[in-house]
């Protein structure tokens, strides 16, 4: 199959595609013929190295942990898909090797759900990822829910957008950070926009007191939020660990099927969204991770597959 591979560490041009063999399928995985796969900023991060203490990697690694497809083969533990389905998946396993920017995948039952119905594949594959980090930060961590305010920082960008959206669905009133181009973005997902940068706390202050937060970009969120006096307990960081030593909630993400069912659910309620800012085809996943590293884009950045 064809896939894109990197062999050593380094930058987006270590990036080639090539010829691998077909993924295995152990009794628990099902194979996935991929339509669509999502950029995320942990590919680029593991890609150059900032993981190596976290997680075993093999090279050569197929980069990519977010996937949409339909079933080519489930395994024979696996009763839960059928050939033929239409499935999503935050493919992370125990090691790096085989991703998700390939044309097929095997994928753990574990960290797969039914793609909705009412999104595009490239729309999809950028559920899981990013849709379960605010999932699990906000109703799992800060247990979001009606009467609270929360303040979301980064608020326009893939995991921030579908935040705004889970809170909302949530019951709670939603204030977000973004440039002032993103405002009327936020607007539209039902976010109340504020600017970044000093006196950002006093422009919170104006608008509502904030119970609950949750902090996607790191910088200066944290003494803003702490200016606000919000509860140790109700914030939230997916950048900054040390908010767990404060009594405060780390998010590093995890496969979870029943969690990525609900988005879908949610989603096909149209309670929630998932904007693409960009498609690129496989053969151009480099470029797809260098638009990714720069960090200024709104919504997600999907590769094209099948």
């Amino acid at each position: 199959m064809k896939a894109v591979v990197y062999r050593s560490y380094g930058g987006p041009e270590v990036l080639e595609v090539a010829e691998v063999p077909d993924p295995k399928v152990g009794p628990d995985s099902v194979l996935v013929s991929v339509k669509a796969a999502a950029v995320n900023p942990v590919d680029w991060k593991m890609r150059e190295g900032y993981l190596d203490g976290v997680f075993d990697v093999f090279f050569p690694v197929i980069p990519g942990w977010d996937v949409a497809g339909r079933v080519e083969a489930p395994g024979f533990a696996a009763p839960e898909f059928s050939v033929g389905d239409e499935v999503i998946g935050y493919v992370r396993q125990d090691a790096v090797r085989n991703g998700t920017f390939a044309e097929k995948v095997a994928a753990p039952v574990r960290t797969l759900a039914r793609k909705p119905h009412n999104l595009s594949w490239a729309q999809a594959a950028g559920l899981p990822l990013a849709g379960l980090t605010a999932y699990q930060a906000l109703v799992h961590g800060l247990k979001v829910g009606d009467g609270d305010t929360v303040l979301i920082h980064a608020a326009a960008g893939g995991v921030g957008a579908l935040a705004v959206q889970i809170a909302r669905a949530q019951g709670a009133r939603v204030i977000g950070t973004a440039s002032e181009r993103n405002h009327g973005y936020l607007r539209s997902l039902g976010a109340e926009p504020v600017a970044y940068g000093e006196g950002l706390a006093d422009r919170v202050r104006a608008i509502g007191t904030v119970t609950a937060s949750l902090d996607l970009v790191g910088d200066d969120s944290a003494a803003a939020t702490a200016e606000l006096g919000v509860a140790p307990h109700r914030i939230a960081s997916i950048v900054d660990a040390s908010v767990a030593q404060a009594g405060g909630v780390y998010v590093f993400v995890r496969p979870d099927g029943a969690d990525l069912s609900a988005l879908v659910d949610l989603v096909e309620a149209g309670k929630v969204t998932v904007d693409v800012e960009k498609v690129f085809p496989l053969e151009r996943a480099a470029d797809a991770m260098r638009l990714n590293a720069e960090g200024h884009t709104r919504g997600k950045i999907a590769i094209e597959v099948g």
